[in-house]
């Protein structure tokens, strides 16, 4: 039986050259606020998130060159990296995409930007999307 545990989109996740750059561009040509920036070392990552109705959108800009940011965008450029799922349990929620069939970057989640636990469906089993699950941390650091 599929148990729906997703609570909506948290985010879209969009790979960028210059951080500084492309908040501009969002600030001034879009008008939107930035509401904050973060490094995410577990990651390599500098991120910068912005909030259009109901779902952000985060910046990624690479810390290293052997960050899987770095190689998506040496190999596609800018754009669209991923679409993230906000649920209440990401270990049911992994297991279940687990068991249909779906190639888990992350066995276990890791610590994402904001103190959120992240972990990635492979787009080679989700048509193509990098597929983020994300969730709030409780008190005691498990979900």
């Amino acid at each position: 039986m599929v148990i729906t545990m997703i609570k909506n989109i948290d985010h879209m996740g969009i790979v960028v050259r210059s951080l500084d750059e492309a908040v501009r561009y969002y600030e001034q040509a879009l008008g939107l606020p930035c509401s904050g920036r973060e490094e995410v070392a577990s990651q390599k990552v500098r991120t910068a998130f912005f909030q259009v109705g109901g779902v952000r959108l985060e910046l990624l800009e690479p810390t290293s060159a052997d960050s899987p940011v770095a190689r998506f965008l040496e190999k596609h450029g800018e754009g669209l990296h991923h679409v993230a799922f906000a649920t209440d349990d990401i270990y049911a929620q992994l297991l279940q995409a687990s068991k249909a069939g779906c190639h888990l970057v992350n066995e276990t989640p890791v610590e994402g930007a904001g103190g959120k636990l992240v972990a990635f469906l492979h787009p080679k089993s989700t048509h193509g999307v990098l597929t983020e699950f994300c969730s709030m941390k409780t008190k005691t650091g498990d979900e």
